[in-house]
């Protein structure tokens, strides 16, 4: 086309438009009332694009607490469709009881037995329902030693009547004697002797399925029956599948039976790889302050007022409950300082550092300093029980008032394995000693050391002042076989004995429990106990430590 035009005058008219402008002239008038930072972030006039301004958390927590209570409010609302009833009305003659016979009643009374948890018995006693409900197949209740956990699940399924069967897992050192104690308990002796000598997951079973339904009668068959399993960490350590039946033993044995597991630890450690049966979780925490102290002022002494035991309890909490919040270690404790404790009162006057001055039981102050003594000497021997109650009331017999205050510890005459003693002694010196002395104490041809190496005695900070210092186990062998008279040979029984030592706490591990290439510690034990060690083996301990040089 543009070839045939070629040559000739093409020629168009624009139509006129304000004054003759056209459409691409820029109005010399216009105003551009977008922000630069509105050209980054989006469009103006395109809703909802662009960049968001920052929201503020306070009345964003405002709003959702707001709406939370509107949502509560029309939960707590009582509905037209339900029947008015509950506490509202008539509804707890046929809502109400189905959670529990004297759902109430037995909180109340249960709660007399059970101090400070309250919350969590009426919690298993609306998960165990009526007792011809079927329960859930398995409760997994955890929390630390001596937080009431088995106290009570035992007090609870008592009181209640229900056939049980407690087996601590520390006793079943196997799957065959577990289950022939759970068979001999629900089943009878028929179904126990039944097993085989080495009987498996599916034995058991299979027993169970048989021995169920020709045993127990028509109105007990469908009886929740409960399980409990105390110390059940202990269960990962046997049959890989054992976990995972019985958390699945309501199901296996077509029976209504709840297993319970107490524990120390979470569930997250005994998960299998392989995955089981996820059980419902229930916490006990541990206890605080003043419930530690409500639950020991009820041990109280007859002949004593209770607010005069009180008073001692919380005494001994002060001091206490900073390194041991155990119950039954703080009632140990409670029971075995309380004679000091009340002897100015018995005596009508002070012992030893209130001289002879009148003492009543409100005189707090002069009691106080009549057993902080005792009390700081049996900081040392938590845990460890090194004495009696026994022991120490003939101790006291024997003691003179104007004798030396005795020790409650028995660190003077205490009794360890001889390889024991030498691995306590190197440990002391490994936390004590700077690494670079160990040639200088234990190398005999170790070269000439310049005396610039070492700081002079008044020059240098007192590694006794400082505490003990952690150090791998490499180290302590090696110190270890230079202090040791005889050769032996690094064998299984070395390492139990350092296993033993941290048990006793004379020796801290302060390294990950995971760490098993090059585990570290630190030595606990003070210089007058390791030097009463010593003398038992006749080592001169102060000629290897670089304090006393």
């Amino acid at each position: 086309m543009w070839k045939s035009a070629a040559g000739h005058n093409v020629s168009t008219k624009v139509a006129a438009q304000g004054g003759g402008d056209d459409d691409w002239e820029t109005d010399p008038d216009f105003e551009n009332d977008v922000s630069e930072q509105e050209q980054r972030w989006g469009a103006k006039t395109v809703p909802g694009s662009g960049h968001k301004e920052p929201i503020s958390v306070s009345e964003l927590r405002a709003k959702v607490a707001a709406e939370h209570e509107q949502v509560k409010h029309q939960e707590t609302t009582p509905k037209a469709s339900y029947g008015y009833g509950g506490k509202f009305g008539v509804e707890t003659d046929h809502v109400d009881k189905q959670l529990h016979p004297s759902y109430e009643e037995e909180r109340l009374r249960v709660a007399e037995q059970l101090p400070c948890r309250e919350l969590q018995a009426g919690m298993l006693l609306s998960l165990m329902g009526e007792p011809q409900q079927y329960s859930l197949p398995c409760i997994f209740i955890y929390g630390h030693r001596a937080s009431g956990k088995s106290h009570v699940v035992n007090v609870l399924l008592k009181e209640l009547k229900l056939p049980h069967v407690t087996i601590s897992c520390a006793e079943c050192i196997s799957a065959g004697l577990l289950f022939e104690h759970v068979l001999l308990t629900f089943l009878g002796a028929d179904a126990a002797a039944a097993l085989p000598r080495s009987p498996s997951l599916s034995d058991f079973v299979r027993i169970y399925r048989q021995h169920r339904s020709c045993r127990v009668a028509a109105a007990a068959q469908h009886t929740t029956r409960y399980l409990v399993l105390e110390k059940a960490e202990l269960l990962r350590d046997m049959d890989a599948n054992l976990l995972s039946l019985l958390v699945r033993l309501q199901e296996l044995v077509e029976d209504n039976v709840t297993v319970i597991l107490l524990s120390e630890i979470v569930w997250e450690t005994f998960r299998p790889n392989t995955g089981c049966l996820e059980p419902l979780p229930l916490h006990f925490p541990d206890y605080t302050k003043g419930e530690l102290h409500e639950i020991l002022s009820r041990d109280r002494h007859p002949s004593y007022s209770a607010d005069f035991y009180s008073s001692y309890i919380h005494i001994l909490l002060g001091v206490f409950y900073a390194v041991c919040r155990d119950l039954r270690e703080l009632r140990h404790l409670a029971a075995l300082n309380f004679t000091k404790f009340c002897q100015p009162v018995t005596e009508g006057k002070a012992c030893v550092y209130v001289v002879w001055s009148p003492v009543k039981e409100s005189d707090a102050h002069k009691l106080w300093r009549n057993i902080e003594p005792y009390l700081k000497k049996a900081m040392q021997t938590v845990y460890l029980r090194e004495i009696s109650s026994l022991e120490w009331d003939k101790m006291q017999q024997v003691e003179t008032e104007a004798g030396p205050l005795r020790a409650l510890s028995a660190h003077a005459h205490v009794e360890l394995p001889f390889y024991s003693k030498f691995l306590l002694i190197a440990a002391y010196l490994a936390s004590y000693n700077p690494a670079r002395t160990d040639k200088r104490f234990f190398v005999k041809h170790h070269g000439k050391i310049k005396k610039t190496n070492f700081l002079k005695k008044n020059e240098k900070m007192s590694n006794h002042l400082l505490g003990p210092k952690p150090f791998p186990l490499d180290r302590l062998l090696a110190v270890f076989y230079s202090v040791v008279d005889s050769r032996i040979a690094p064998s299984a029984r070395i390492f139990s004995q350092i296993s033993s030592l941290v048990t006793l706490q004379l020796l801290t591990q302060v390294s990950h429990a995971e760490q098993l290439d090059a585990p570290k510690y630190k030595c606990a034990v003070s210089f007058h106990f390791i030097a009463a060690i010593s003398r038992t083996v006749n080592f001169d301990i102060v000629k290897y430590l670089y304090d006393f040089l």
